[in-house]
């Protein structure tokens, strides 16, 4: 990657977000750019669009993928946990979805360009990425980086939901995370400020969980773009609060398609 390559003048960053094992269309994802930049849940656990991709359906069969999809979209949280710990029952949970994880993690990090700057989702396992990460990509949670000579600031994992996805934080530990970036031009975090519109899932048809801190820096400190995934089909993609343009920058496994900044 590089301008010096396509002939542009100035800086153009590629991001993605919510990758979920698309790995084919994550290795083309830096081309014509400076950076990429990604924001997590590049593991795929259960497709909810083809319920025989990820995790859980090669483990259990796409039937029993199905079911809990089915309870899932019904809000019936207890339920599904229910039946998932009766399906985990007698096998060794962590060792089979690490394995696993393993194995996508092998693939994806493989695919990243140099150079990328990454953050966690909720679905990712913070513990292995510094295992699968190259020289050319730099992770950050709670941390800042010069691209182009804009400030990124980076947020990653999500807040405590009914999921009990892996990389759960408190309010006060990830408060603590956006408090740590100061004033930066481009807040990047997985989970989105806590706006109705950017998160409600129109085809989940819940609310995910956004964070309030991630607001009030956004009002308080007014970065020129505040960036972000997490809700695969958000009720709004885009809104301005105060100065700062909010962009979902798309479900990545479904569209293959970078969302580009360019200055």
């Amino acid at each position: 990657m590089g301008g010096s390559k396509t002939g542009r003048a100035g800086t153009r960053v590629h991001v993605v977000s919510d990758v979920h094992g698309n790995t084919e269309a994550l290795a083309r994802a830096g081309e014509g750019a400076d950076a990429l930049i990604c924001l997590g849940d590049l593991v795929l656990f259960l497709d909810y669009a083809d319920h025989s991709r990820g995790i859980f359906p090669d483990l259990f069969g796409v039937e029993n993928a199905d079911r809990i999809v089915a309870l899932r979209t019904a809000r019936r949280f207890a339920e599904a946990r229910d039946f998932g710990r009766a399906l985990w029952d007698g096998l060794d949970r962590e060792q089979l979805i690490e394995g696993a994880v393993r194995r996508q993690y092998a693939q994806m990090f493989a695919a990243l360009p140099t150079p990328t700057y990454a953050t966690y989702g909720n679905v990712d396992i913070p513990g292995l990425w510094q295992e699968y990460a190259g020289p050319g990509t730099t992770v950050l949670d709670g941390q800042r980086v010069e691209i182009g000579g804009r400030v990124f600031g980076f947020v990653g994992g999500g807040l405590p939901s009914p999921m009990r996805t892996p990389y759960e934080v408190s309010e006060e530990e990830y408060a603590a995370k956006v408090e740590a970036l100061g004033e930066v031009d481009v807040l990047c975090s997985h989970i989105p400020p806590e706006v109705p519109e950017l998160c409600y899932d129109t085809v989940a048809r819940r609310f995910e969980r956004g964070s309030e801190a991630l607001l009030a820096a956004i009002r308080r400190t007014r970065p020129r773009y505040a960036l972000f995934g997490h809700v695969h089909q958000p009720l709004a993609r885009r809104m301005r609060i105060g100065g700062t343009e909010c962009v979902n920058v798309g479900h990545f496994a479904a569209t293959g398609r970078p969302w580009a900044l360019e200055w």
